[in-house]
């Protein structure tokens, strides 16, 4: 149907897409903390929210734009969320995006994303000051991808080329970061997506949201969800070229690898974990056990641990709320049923087998309910002493 080929160099292979990451002194030791994305032609934008009533300045900034609008510029700070600042954090933003447009008279309906600390008013300042260092021609994604971490540990960029039957191309690129406050309602995460596709306005909202699902929707790293969180898909149509069922499997694959890339990137994370629930009575109730499954504490414990406790998994499961039986209920890991009517006991081999499983890297946890036909799968990581001492010391 068509060829996906993988590229390196991240939002940089987007014809017309500029960025750069540089230093407005956040961070220690010269690191980028300031990032922008430009693109030389207005962008189709749709962008996807915190769940959190508390959301973010940058989030109540961007919904006083008029439906529909267009932008060819994002700008992007770490280290500060401005979040719960009330009038003021979006008077800052306007104050900085106003300066932006006065410098850089090509810049239209800038919009702004920040990470960080909450309850901090913005250093505007250096924010200014750091658009002497903007190079607006610069395609250096890795500096962007990098500005935009906290308490990442590595950078997490993607592109493709996408070659159809007929010959014609287009790319699709992305940058993220996100280790800790991950929840499956989005997460303390930043995701940019562009491509030069020629994506319709109408199907751009459709084809996020589905890929959401199952990708940034579906993890949890300690079920905590952030006041900032924010998916943006960006399109500027310069290759003239899209097929929808194409585009559609793209933008699925670059949004699972970066929401993987997040739970591998989990604040002291060792595994990374697919609870897959099947046989429900609907698909919503696939989706509640299956994602009370990525977020429990006792779950995640047990996934550090190397535990084979398949009681935690059975009690999760019973306290979702979701129809349920024991008579019916079969817990695997991986291939290794680990508890069935008929063998609700573990012995010494199957356990054995069981703590094999776990120690891996990645596996799964398969929780057949037994009552329907339905199914979800979520994906979480264990919750280990390193994910306390980093959050203990946040601030500092």
């Amino acid at each position: 149907m068509f060829e996906m080929l993988s590229l390196k160099g991240g939002l940089s292979n987007v014809e017309g897409i500029y960025t750069q990451g540089v230093s407005a002194g956040f961070k220690p030791n010269n690191q980028p903390d300031i990032a922008f994305i430009r693109s030389d032609t207005l962008c189709e934008i749709e962008s996807i929210f915190t769940t959190n009533k508390f959301c973010a300045a940058p989030i109540k900034h961007y919904k006083k734009y008029p439906k529909n609008f267009k932008t060819n510029f994002i700008l992007i700070n770490s280290k500060n969320a401005n979040a719960l600042t009330g009038p003021r954090g979006i008077e800052d933003i306007e104050k900085i995006l106003g300066v932006l447009r006065k410098k850089y008279k090509e810049i239209q309906n800038p919009i702004m994303s920040s990470t960080g600390v909450i309850g901090y008013r913005l250093d505007t300042d250096k924010i200014i000051n750091s658009f002497d260092k903007f190079d607006m021609n610069a395609k250096d994604s890795n500096s962007a991808a990098r500005a935009i971490m906290t308490t990442d540990s590595f950078e997490k960029e993607i592109a493709f080329k996408v070659i159809l039957k007929s010959g014609k191309s287009f790319n699709i690129a992305a940058i993220a970061k996100g280790a800790g406050m991950i929840n499956p309602a989005l997460a303390t995460m930043l995701c940019f997506i562009v491509t030069d596709a020629n994506v319709p306005r109408k199907d751009m909202k459709e084809l996020l949201s589905n890929a959401a699902l199952n990708s940034f929707n579906a993890i949890s790293v300690d079920g905590d969800t952030s006041t900032n969180d924010t998916v943006m898909l960006l399109a500027n149509s310069k290759s003239g070229v899209y097929e929808k069922e194409a585009f559609k499997i793209v933008l699925e694959k670059v949004m699972l690898h970066l929401s993987m890339q997040i739970l591998k990137d989990g604040e002291g994370a060792n595994k990374i974990v697919a609870f897959e629930v099947k046989g429900a009575k609907s698909k919503e109730e696939a989706k509640i056990a299956s994602k009370a499954l990525s977020n429990s504490l006792l779950v995640k414990t047990a996934l550090f641990g190397e535990d084979p406790n398949w009681g935690r998994i059975a009690s999760t499961i019973g306290a979702s709320g979701v129809e349920c039986s024991e008579e019916s209920l079969t817990i695997k890991y991986d291939d290794i049923t680990v508890y069935s009517k008929e063998k609700p006991q573990l012995d010494s081999k199957t356990e054995e087998q069981a703590y094999k499983v776990m120690k891996k890297n990645s596996y799964k946890i398969i929780c057949d309910l037994g009552i329907g036909e339905y199914s979800f799968t979520s994906y979480g990581c264990d919750l280990s002493y390193e994910y306390v001492k980093i959050n203990a010391d946040y601030r500092t």
